[in-house]
């Protein structure tokens, strides 16, 4: 068996896991992913970048790559699939980008290659042991020695299960498919392209639903069906040809499907581990948290748990442990909020007649700007403040809105190495100033739009401000 040595290993080449390998390796540490699949899928799975996402892939330069990729650009987001505007976040990227998550993998892979970084395919992790130095890992061919490992292997995550960490929550009673399918007309229901939510999501019966979302090619779409009161006892048996083509036309008669090319069967079970580090042993994306797919966040919570991640262990390796603590205490109160807007959503979606009215009622508030805002900040990501301690400025721990710079730029490409950025304006008082889990840029500005000076950490959130 062959052994090799690294700084961390990454167990899982989804979008979390790619995203903080690149992270990794952008902060100079020696990371290495281990997949257990020999390739790439290439299935196309969930379907859009949140807006803050696409802020953070922009504070790494990787938005136009993503962009390049996308579909379509949907200008509003949805709750419980009422639409919700993005009007009022003082952002530059107020809209979802369509793409697959294969588009995502693949740039995201192009990073990390790009870096020095090299997936490690059809190594199935299979063991692991630690004690205070580091961690050993076992796969099918490889033992990997290591300071750190973390677990990016989705939903049945097997690091979480090496750990014996809770993954507290329930199974949930109802479930879906989702299937991307071509067929030989597009039904009269259905959008030619994808700019919003409305109308996509159509009732089937008391508790079922349908929904189809157009894809990049003509008469391509991707078709969701189920049930979300009940399963049928065929619900752990993989989803048949038969079972899509019935469904889709019990609502889109008279067209017709005339290829599936992929389809899979999800539930609404909701889960959350119960600690998200064991000593030299982290969890992110679905190892940590799953939930059913409302308001489409899955993907981009994992990705932002990466970028949260990254820098904390690059500052752990370079001696500031105690920085990689807040990981937990930051990421898992998100998907805690998320979790529960999910479990809101479930309960707006029409399931008899008092929950019909309450949608109908609900439906008619989402309208005003208030409530618009308030929804869109949850399912955006836009909305995320990370606690600060006390007696300190009150934007600590929220995101930096993007602002230009004097040379036309954005102040986002300041961010593109991954460092900590000090922006500081003339006689501004520093005497305050924390010392810096790592690299710092310093960026004199003549005013900057919050004060006359901000530490703005690599995932692009105030760390301070001088009150």
């Amino acid at each position: 068996m062959t052994e090799l040595n690294a700084e961390v290993v990454v167990a899982g080449a989804g979008p979390t896991g790619l995203m903080l390998a690149a992270e990794l390796r952008l902060a100079g540490v020696d990371a290495v992913v281990v997949e257990r699949l020999p390739e790439r899928t290439g299935l196309s799975k969930a379907l859009n970048l949140q807006p803050r996402t696409a802020e953070v892939l922009d504070l790494r330069g990787l938005l136009p790559r993503a962009a390049d990729r996308a579909f379509a650009t949907v200008q509003e987001g949805h709750f419980a699939a009422i639409p919700v505007s993005y009007a009022g976040w003082d952002t530059r990227h107020p809209y979802q980008l369509g793409i697959p998550q294969a588009q995502v993998e693949e740039l995201l892979e192009e990073r990390f290659a790009e870096l020095g970084g090299k997936v490690l395919r059809g190594q199935e992790l299979l063991g692991l042991t630690q004690d205070p130095s580091g961690v050993l890992v076992e796969t099918s061919d490889l033992t990997l020695h290591c300071r750190y490992l973390v677990g990016c292997d989705g939903g049945r995550s097997t690091v979480r299960k090496l750990l014996d960490v809770p993954f507290e929550g329930d199974s949930g009673v109802g479930y879906g498919v989702v299937a991307d399918v071509v067929v030989d007309r597009a039904p009269d229901s259905a959008a030619r392209t994808w700019t919003s939510m409305r109308g996509l999501v159509q009732s089937a019966g008391a508790t079922g639903f349908r929904g189809l979302i157009p894809l990049a090619e003509p008469l391509h779409y991707r078709f969701t069906f189920g049930d979300r009161a009940s399963r049928p006892s065929s619900f752990g048996s993989p989803v048949t040809e038969a079972e899509v083509h019935a469904a889709f036309a019990e609502t889109y008669a008279p067209a017709t499907i005339t290829e599936i090319r992929w389809q899979s069967r999800f539930s609404d079970a909701s889960r959350l581990a119960a600690q998200y580090r064991v000593g030299r042993v982290l969890l992110a994306g679905d190892a940590a948290h799953i939930h059913f797919p409302a308001g489409g966040q899955g993907l981009n919570l994992g990705i932002q748990d990466a970028a949260n991640l990254g820098w904390k262990l690059a500052a752990a390796l370079h001696g500031f442990d105690d920085v990689l603590d807040t990981y937990e205490s930051e990421r898992r109160p998100v998907a805690t909020a998320v979790l529960d807007n999910v479990a809101a959503q479930h309960g707006l979606l029409p399931q008899n007649p008092s929950a019909r009215a309450l949608r109908a009622l609900f439906t008619t508030l989402a309208d005003l700007p208030e409530v618009s805002h308030h929804l869109s900040g949850l399912v955006s990501g836009l909305a995320i403040h990370y606690p600060a301690p006390t007696a300190t400025h009150p934007l600590t721990g929220t995101r930096l809105p993007d602002f230009p710079l004097p040379d036309g730029t954005w102040a986002s490409t300041l961010f593109h190495p991954g460092h900590h950025v000090l922006l500081t304006t003339p006689g501004a008082d520093l005497s305050s100033l924390p010392t810096v889990p790592g690299p710092l840029s310093t960026t004199d500005l003549p005013t900057l739009p919050f004060g006359p000076a901000a530490l703005v950490r690599p995932d692009g959130y105030f760390a301070w401000l001088p009150l």
